[in-house]
């Protein structure tokens, strides 16, 4: 049995995390102690660029065999994406260390 204050943290807190069912809010809360609600849409633009990655590398190794050339622009587009995901990826892991601490 709770107050009525004591349920209104509860209710807020179960908000905040997306669990609208008490039951299964109280048995995660019983065997973890707490809960970390982790935003996973940056996942989603880590995904495509990690494709968009994959695909001008197999570009890139279809025309090396096909020609026997390689073109340095290819080889910095590639180098610059691979950049930008390095910097999408620190992003989203030092986004989640600070919601932890």
């Amino acid at each position: 049995m709770v107050n009525k204050e004591e349920w209104e943290i509860i209710d807020k807190k179960m908000e905040l995390i997306g669990i609208s069912n008490i039951g299964a809010y109280l048995r995660r809360m019983a065997v973890y102690g707490y809960m970390i609600e982790v935003d996973v849409e940056p996942l989603g633009e880590l995904s495509s660029q990690l494709n968009r990655i994959g695909h001008n590398v197999n570009q890139l190794s279809k025309r090396a065999n096909e020609t026997g050339n390689i073109y340095i622009d290819d080889i910095k587009k590639i180098s610059e994406d691979i950049n930008e995901m390095k910097e999408l990826m620190r992003g989203f892991t030092n986004n989640m260390i600070e919601n932890i601490t």
